[in-house]
Order: C-alpha cells, then sequence, then structure tokens
C-alpha cells in the first residue's frame, strides 16, 4: 500500500470513531408543542386539509376567486383585488391576513401555525416558503412558533425562504433563493443566505 493511501485510510478511520463516541442527543419522544396552541379542532383542519389538497393546491383549478372564496370561509382574512390564481399552500387560513391588491404565484407555501400579516400590493413570488415554526434546537426540540409579519409594498422574489418572527419592511425586495432569518428595514433590497443588505430600492 503507498503512503499516501495508508495516511488516508488513518484519517478515515479516526473520523469514524470520532462520529461513533457518545455525544449529547435530544430524545425527540419527549419533544412537545412548546408554544404552539391550535386555534381551530381537529375536525376543521382535517376538512380543510382535504380542500387544500384537492383546490388549493390543485394545478388543475385555475380561479383565484375559488380559492379566496374558500381561505376566508375557513378564517382567513383577505382584502380586495387579491390575486391567487395558482396552486399554493396554507397550513392553517384562520392566521393568514392579507391587505389588497396582493399577488401569490405558483407553489408558495404558507407554513402559518400562528399569524401571517401580509400588507397590501405585496408580492410574492413562485416556490417561496414562510414558515413560523421552528424548534428548541438545544434543549428539547419543542414546537416554537412567533408570527411573520410582511409590510406594504413587500417584493418577495422566487424560491426564498422567511423564518420565524421575521418582519419585513415596507416595500423591501428580497432576491431570489434568499433565507430570511431576521427582520429587514423598509425599502432595502437584499439577497443571499443568510439574507444581507445589497442597495436602496427606490432613487429619490
Amino acid at each position: 500500500m503507498e503512503h499516501g493511501e495508508a495516511g488516508v485510510e488513518q484519517e478515515s478511520s479516526k473520523h469514524a470513531g470520532a462520529r461513533g463516541q457518545a455525544g449529547k442527543v435530544i430524545d425527540l419522544s419527549q419533544a412537545g408543542k412548546g408554544n404552539y396552541v391550535a386555534k381551530r379542532g381537529f375536525l376543521t383542519e382535517a376538512v380543510w386539509y382535504v380542500v387544500e389538497a384537492c383546490i388549493i393546491n390543485n394545478k388543475l383549478v385555475p380561479s383565484s376567486a375559488l380559492r379566496i372564496a374558500l381561505l376566508r370561509l375557513f378564517g382567513a382574512k383577505i382584502g380586495v383585488g387579491c390575486r391567487f390564481p395558482h396552486s399554493l399552500r396554507v397550513k392553517a387560513p384562520w392566521n393568514l391576513e392579507v391587505g389588497d391588491h396582493s399577488w401569490f404565484g405558483v407553489d408558495v407555501w404558507i407554513y402559518n401555525q400562528t399569524t401571517i400579516r401580509i400588507g397590501s400590493n405585496v408580492c410574492i413570488s413562485q416556490g417561496t416558503f414562510l414558515t413560523t415554526g421552528s424548534h428548541d434546537m438545544t434543549k428539547t426540540m419543542d414546537l416554537l412558533v412567533e408570527p411573520i409579519v410582511i409590510e406594504d409594498g413587500v417584493w418577495i422574489t422566487s424560491k426564498c425562504v422567511v423564518q420565524m418572527g421575521v418582519t419585513i419592511g415596507r416595500s423591501a425586495v428580497v432576491t431570489p433563493q434568499s433565507v430570511v432569518h431576521r427582520s429587514l428595514a423598509p425599502e432595502g433590497v437584499y439577497g443571499g443566505n443568510p439574507c444581507r443588505f445589497i442597495r436602496k430600492r427606490f432613487d429619490y
């Protein structure tokens, strides 16, 4: 065996040994609901699951009006002139508030275990994921939830992730495939993972 190959084998064995060492592991069987509070009963959630799968998240249903009517029926607050022409997912419509004239692209996923407030004239482009939940990764892996606020005039472009507890300021823009892990000031253009300020949106 060549000396170089022997060195690689020893290094590989060292890493394998390190992986086998005892270390702290959180017992997921003990994880709880944390600060999550269900606002609807099991039956309502079950019926919504069927409606979402058959109509809201169905690419063969091109009707924005039908989606809006069903979201409102299940408790969503949606203003006038909004556009939901494409398939999307909404975990809990009773936790969704949308202002006027806001647009939603195909495959947007609104994972709102608690409130998501979206202002007026907001554009959320295709494939974006908004999530109000995470886990207590240092202690119990309990579910933790915090609301998301997206102010008027914001544009979240394609395939972005917006995490719990974030406020995106008025008329901010988030560039494609960015991860928003903290609040963003108004009128900025932001991008990257983690999301960082790039420039101002408007020239005054």
